[in-house]
């Protein structure tokens, strides 16, 4: 089995395959043969593209419903993960929402969409975020249980147990071609170090997802990209325990960082699949919104970057074999939470792809499974 695209989703993808099928063979008694697994990634290194520019928050309040039922899933196995190893990959940090005046019903449907949000008046907003203007917060909403995510960590822990199981981990080749072939039900894949051959492949390439799609003769998914800026400005007074603020209108975030404060306008412009960069202007109207809506003197932007927030029609992650190619399985399309769900939605398709069950609280797999190519 091929797996394509060597971020969160691809390692959290092998380490899960892997580690279950070295489960299903010891149940076997060995009668089962195991799974050959090689990870492909198009650069020199894992998580380059999308999963190393997150800013690597886990909330139950971001994304769709079945998003937030991975998230809540996820957070048990991050933690889990966090305890097996002896580094925990979480670390508390609350998200507060907030709405002006003209935006008080779009922060009162967010409150009735999710159950861990509580509604707090502008007071005590300041209480854990004080250079909060007023204007600026006529009211908002606290997700206390929100934390952060240590992705690096994360990363070398899917990393060490993909390869700890059999999995084979490789970067620096890419996928240009390949063709299946039905009598043997088989994948023969050309790359730039060679040819091999793969009884499945999993696309896991994010914003090239639908590319590599393209390159086997697959109809594509329908995935857009979408470029998100973030800069870390240079600010007095910043307290390190302050919480992810949001804007409940996507106009911007801010939270501590580095002794800075990480900055965003939450921007979604389209873009082709590429190695994104921030553009001055997007970083100029993100230190202006969150200047005007909080008293911090924003002076310069220490740094900057921007990454690709990839979705499928319906913004939901699509997961699941392809429904007019055999031997092609989609993990892709996870969007803005790809940190937060990729754990819980890694032992689903590993479950799927090896024919075990799984089953994730208040999340119907059914929502997750490939259908624009099919509409």
């Amino acid at each position: 089995m091929a797996i394509i695209g060597g971020g969160v989703a691809g390692l959290s993808l092998a380490a899960e395959l892997a580690e279950l099928d070295g489960r299903l063979v010891e149940r076997s008694g060995g009668l089962r043969p195991e799974l050959r697994i090689v990870l492909l990634e198009r650069e020199n290194q894992f998580g380059y593209h999308s999963t190393g520019r997150s800013i690597s928050a886990l909330s139950e309040s971001l994304g769709s419903p079945e998003q937030r039922a991975l998230t809540r899933a996820s957070r048990t196995i991050l933690d889990a993960l966090g305890a097996e190893s002896g580094t925990p990959l979480l670390r508390a940090r609350p998200v507060v929402w907030v709405a002006d005046a003209d935006h008080l019903g779009a922060l009162n449907a967010l409150l009735t969409a999710n159950p861990a949000l509580r509604g707090v008046d502008p007071a005590a907003a300041q209480t854990l975020c004080p250079v909060l203007r007023p204007e600026a917060t006529a009211r908002a909403a606290v997700e206390r249980t929100a934390q952060d995510v240590d992705v690096d960590a994360l990363q070398q822990q899917y990393r060490d147990r993909a390869t700890a199981a059999g999995a084979v981990l490789r970067t620096a080749i890419g996928l240009e071609s390949g063709t299946w072939d039905p009598g043997r039900s088989a994948w023969t894949l050309t790359t730039d170090r060679g040819e091999l051959e793969a009884g499945r492949i999993v696309d896991a390439a994010g914003p090239w997802a639908d590319a590599v799609a393209a390159r086997l003769g697959v109809p594509v998914a329908g995935l857009t990209s979408y470029r998100r800026t973030v800069a870390i400005a240079t600010a007095e007074r910043v307290g390190p325990a302050w919480p992810l603020v949001v804007d409940v209108a996507d106009r911007f975030y801010f939270r501590p960082e580095r002794g800075g404060l990480l900055v965003s306008p939450a921007d979604e412009t389209p873009s082709p699949p590429t190695d994104a960069e921030a553009r001055p202007q997007d970083v100029s109207v993100a230190m202006e919104r969150v200047a005007a809506a909080t008293t911090l003197q924003l002076s310069r932007a220490r740094t900057s970057w921007a990454g690709l927030r990839t979705f499928a029609p319906d913004r939901n992650p699509i997961v699941g074999p392809d429904p007019q190619q055999d031997g092609f399985f989609w993990f892709a399309g996870l969007g803005g939470t790809g940190i937060q769900t990729a754990p819980a939605l890694a032992r689903l398709a590993a479950a799927q792809l090896l024919g075990e069950p799984y089953e994730v609280a208040d999340l119907r797999p059914e929502a997750l499974l490939p259908r624009a190519q099919a509409q």
